[in-house]
């Protein structure tokens, strides 16, 4: 047989081989598992046709090719169902109606088996070719073609649809997809179908079954299906544990069978702790695994509530904009005596629900700044501007206010006027009035000092002041949504901790920094402000 072997025949014998190796290694590593069985049965019929197929290559007898023919066949028809098995295994699909199309798929297999082996509507005789001899289809073989394909459309569905179902970033959906790429690669290899039906070419479908084998090689070394990396490792140990042991007996002196029987003893130590590794390493994998779909769904969940809450932010502050509005102007009116001259006794009252209202309005404009900033809808409008001009106008406008707590506010003006910028002029004229106005608030005595200055290619803004001071654990946390330092909580209670937040968020839409320092509580702090000149 050796001497007149078809050298075309030695794809098939190998593929046969590869194939019972890993579905045996699978099978053995779980024996208890329903998905390394029917994966162990996939390889087994693989295995029967290929094996068949190489004795029937290699035969010249017409009526051994006939037995041959139909014995490879057996394989074949069970394969595609073999296919579904293992499929809906893994997928864990096996319910009342899988389980019913299964059975029936098992049935309608055992009927093209019968029909092969007791008449010749499946398969009738065989043709010859260089190579040597193949199955001659008859009609009932275009049913079976049909059979398969709506096999594999089934299992095609219920793997993509799984896929569907399972986040983007996961070892199971890497695993679906792997088998998706080895089950394409199994379909080219019905090619060979052409064949039985009188198209002469030498059969080619070893290879994608080949690319089959390695992909799902991959999937089992690179994404752990069936867990086999463990029985890979075991059968190293073996191997190497084999070698050792036999070259016990090779020893010629008793130092050698020292020096080897401990080799050995060693070495079973040494592979009984990779094996041991091995294992907790999987474990350790599967719980991290594990951990990070949790924070996934956790993360996704608070994204969602985020989401809402940026929603509700957004409605109530649109909602209560409207009628504070509507207060401050009628207070306005009532203040400037548009509705007649008030008595003396309601003027201070009126003058304090202004100021209230006035602080409503801010904090509203300031939880809508917030809303629009995490939804991605505020939009800056660059255009040239003046700094120094921004600030001056501030100043002018807030000098009220410092007057009123005996504040020296002051502006020191660089020598030469500095350059335009491209800038939002609404945004950035909020942040600074914001640091201004807070310098103003936390300072009880003393002066508030503004500065502007270029710096290579930017503007540097400084606002410091002579107030409470900022401590060294405070510092990290002012520029978050709705943190608060102590002096703070101390000397405005009705502030919510969001002008420095939207602040800090303004100026990072303009590519620039924010930031504060202090040398401590009670010695004043000085905000920064460093935008590019573009």
């Amino acid at each position: 047989m050796k001497q007149h072997m078809n050298s075309l025949s030695i794809p098939p014998i190998l593929s046969s081989l590869l194939f019972l190796l890993l579905g045996g290694f699978v099978y053995f590593q779980n024996r208890k598992s329903s998905i390394n069985f029917t994966f162990l049965l996939i390889c087994i019929t693989t295995f029967w046709w290929q094996f068949s197929w190489f004795f029937l290559f290699n035969t010249q007898s017409q009526a051994l090719a006939e037995i041959l023919v139909k014995i490879g066949y057996i394989g074949i028809i069970l394969l595609p169902v073999t296919f579904l098995h293992f499929s809906l295994a893994f997928l864990g699909k096996i319910d009342k109606f899988n389980k019913t199309t299964l059975y029936l798929s098992y049935f309608l297999a055992l009927l093209f088996e019968i029909s092969l082996f007791t008449t010749n509507y499946f398969i009738d005789g065989y043709y010859k070719y260089f190579w040597g001899f193949y199955p001659k289809a008859n009609f009932l073989h275009l049913f079976f073609l049909l059979f398969i394909a709506i096999l594999l459309i089934r299992v095609i569905y219920l793997l993509l649809v799984s896929l569907k179902k399972e986040p983007k970033i996961s070892l199971r959906r890497s695993q679906i997809e792997y088998i998706l790429i080895a089950i394409i690669f199994y379909t080219f290899a019905s090619s060979d179908f052409l064949i039985n039906h009188g198209y002469e070419f030498y059969p080619l479908g070893f290879i994608p079954i080949l690319f089959f084998l390695s992909t799902i090689g991959y999937a089992i070394v690179r994404y752990r299906l069936m867990n086999v990396k463990v029985i890979l490792t075991e059968l190293l140990v073996s191997v190497i544990a084999v070698v050792l042991f036999s070259q016990i007996f090779t020893s010629e002196a008793n130092f050698d069978y020292i020096w080897k029987g401990a080799l050995f003893l060693a070495f079973l130590i040494l592979g009984y702790l990779l094996i041991r590794s091995v294992l907790d390493e999987i474990k350790r994998r599967l719980e991290l695994e594990k951990l990070t779909l949790e924070l996934k769904k956790a993360y996704a969940e608070l994204e969602k509530l985020d989401k809402a809450k940026s929603e509700f932010i957004s409605i109530a502050s649109h909602q209560l904009r409207t009628p504070l509005t509507a207060i401050k102007g009628y207070i306005s009116m009532m203040i400037e005596e548009s509705y007649g001259k008030p008595p003396e006794k309601m003027r201070k009252p009126l003058e304090n629900i202004y100021l209230s209202n006035e602080r409503l309005i801010k904090l509203v404009n300031d939880l809508l700044s917030v809303s629009r900033i995490e939804s991605g809808r505020i939009k800056i409008k660059l255009e040239k501007v003046s700094i120094d001009e921004i600030i001056v106008s501030l100043i002018e406008e807030l000098k009220g206010l410092a007057r009123e707590k005996d504040l020296y506010l002051k502006f020191e003006k660089p020598e030469k006027p500095l350059p335009e910028i491209s800038v939002d002029e609404e945004r950035i004229r909020q942040v600074i009035l914001n640091l201004i106005e807070n310098a103003i608030r936390y300072t009880n005595k003393g002066s508030i000092t503004i500065s502007a200055k270029k710096s290579d290619s930017k503007i540097q803004i400084s606002i410091k002041d002579t107030g409470e001071g900022i401590s060294k654990e405070e510092i990290p946390y002012l520029f978050e949504s709705f943190s608060r330092g102590s002096a703070g909580t101390r000397f405005w209670t009705e502030g919510a901790g969001l002008g420095l937040y939207v602040a800090k968020k303004f100026v990072e839409m303009h590519n620039g920094k924010i930031w504060a320092e202090s040398p401590g509580r009670g010695k004043g702090s000085t905000f920064y402000i460093e935008l590019k000149i573009r």
